[in-house]
């Protein structure tokens, strides 16, 4: 669930600059512990003018989706207190993208956008390095240079956080650091007594595994949250809703794997055992060797994932589909024993399709994706959630509307010619189709929904 978009071109007025403490959880003691979303340290890191954010949407031809910049962004970091699956203190961080300027759109109260990442291996991975984190510089074109204030945590495992792993796609645990990053962000914003402040509007983002986040977190802030936040609407994206589902046909034996497996799995297994605690017994009851020495501890990192495929620490696949059979990641006792195994009930914990949203939710992806299978989790999850939900779909024109969906197509249709056409331009498509493709044009057809609700009093 990796998605590569670049910004090139875009460059700080100021350095963003990370001295927070580096921190682990809070150790034990007779003391109570420090209170979730308590910020540990806030800073601003620098700007990007407008000019800035438009001579980077101009290089990367998305302009015509984004916008030109209404608003100069001032990145602030933030360091906060958050409580690991256990319960047990933990730090995490926080980029906040601060709308600026005099246009009336980028001062006063601001709607905020809560926007849940895609998955990374990269454990230096930080949403407040605009110049070089390819999906924040996305983001802060599409919203904050449009006058909404983004908070985009970083996920436990990542940037300084304290924790050792990283609870992925684990739907309690990612909604509570997501809620506690948005409480330390108003904190910090509130004390630091900036121009710009957010309004009671609350708008829930994200894509790939950012859109799985992105609806536990607005499923468990109507269950739990309430009295504190009240959603707007939220705007998942080619998110993995239903884990199980997808899970089935990956594994069945004569399933697809998707792209990018032999990433995802270390992570979610690591996540889950560190939940749950009955995933294997060894690693080698799940992981071939010689990865069994190495997965559970893989990931995060900042080690290439060229030097650990040259390492023998993943299969040597640029594919990332080497799941199963010989020199696979995985054996054949955990594919056969797939179907009644706790892994598959880890699954059905985490799928969320057992909710009913009470705000407007707003799903896209497109039907092709070879990463996130998209007929197995949004039309499912449309299915599922009710009449508050509506879906939208690039690959349908009916869908998403002739401008998107021609856009989309001629982005297809660009990809394809770079690569010579035919089977190299197909391929060249499907490569590039869940990380670079899709993002600009769901993030176009969200920020046009959530403007929709707004305007309309949501």
């Amino acid at each position: 669930m990796n998605r590569h978009f670049p910004l090139a071109g875009l460059a700080l007025a100021a350095s963003v600059l990370l001295t927070a403490c580096g921190g682990g959880s809070s150790p034990a003691s007779d003391d109570a512990p420090v209170a979730r979303g308590t910020v540990v340290l806030g800073q601003l890191g620098g700007s990007a003018t407008t000019a800035q954010i438009d001579a980077g949407t101009s290089s990367k031809n998305i302009q015509s989706l984004t916008g030109t910049a209404k608003c100069g962004v001032d990145v602030h970091y933030v360091y906060y207190m958050t409580r690991d699956p256990g319960g047990n203190p933990a730090t995490a961080s926080t980029a906040v993208l601060l709308p600026s300027g005099t246009d009336a759109s980028c001062t006063g109260s601001r709607p905020v956008v809560l926007y849940a990442h895609g998955t990374t291996t990269t454990k230096s991975f930080n949403m407040a390095q605009v110049t070089t984190n390819t999906e924040a510089s996305l983001v802060m074109a599409f919203y904050a240079a449009q006058g909404f204030i983004v908070v985009a945590p970083n996920y436990l495992g990542y940037d300084r956080s304290g924790l050792n792993y990283t609870p992925y796609l684990n739907a309690e645990a990612s909604a509570v650091d997501m809620i506690d990053g948005l409480r330390a962000a108003k904190s910090y914003l509130a004390s630091a007594g900036t121009t710009t402040q957010p309004s009671s509007k609350l708008l829930i983002a994200g894509y790939s595994q950012g859109g799985h986040v992105a609806m536990a977190t607005h499923k468990v802030i109507e269950r739990d949250y309430a009295s504190e936040f009240t959603v707007s609407a939220s705007g998942p994206m080619s998110g993995p809703y239903n884990l199980v589902g997808f899970g089935d046909i990956i594994v069945s034996p004569s399933g697809q794997v998707n792209a990018g497996a032999t990433l995802f799995l270390p992570l979610m297994l690591t996540s889950y055992q560190k939940a749950y605690g009955n995933i294997y017994s060894a690693t080698t009851d799940v992981y071939q060797s010689p990865y069994a020495a190495t997965a559970e501890t893989l990931f995060p990192t900042d080690t290439s994932l060229a030097d650990l495929m040259a390492a023998g620490k993943l299969p040597a696949d640029t594919t990332f589909t080497k799941l199963f059979g010989t020199g696979g990641l995985l054996t054949d006792s955990f594919r056969s024993g797939y179907a009644t195994s706790n892994f598959r009930k880890a699954l059905e914990t985490n799928t969320l399709l057992n909710w009913v949203p009470k705000h407007p939710v707003a799903l896209c992806g497109g039907a092709n994706d070879p990463t996130v299978f998209y007929t197995v989790n949004t039309p499912a999850a449309k299915a599922a959630l009710g009449t508050a939900v509506t879906a939208y779909n690039l690959e349908d024109a009916t869908s998403v509307g002739a401008t998107v969906y021609g856009g989309f197509a001629q982005a297809k249709a660009s990809t394809s010619t770079a690569a010579g056409g035919g089977t190299a331009g197909a391929t060249a498509v499907q490569s590039a189709y869940h990380g670079t493709l899709v993002p600009p044009f769901c993030n176009a057809v969200v920020r046009s929904y959530f403007q929709r609700v707004l305007a309309a009093g949501g």
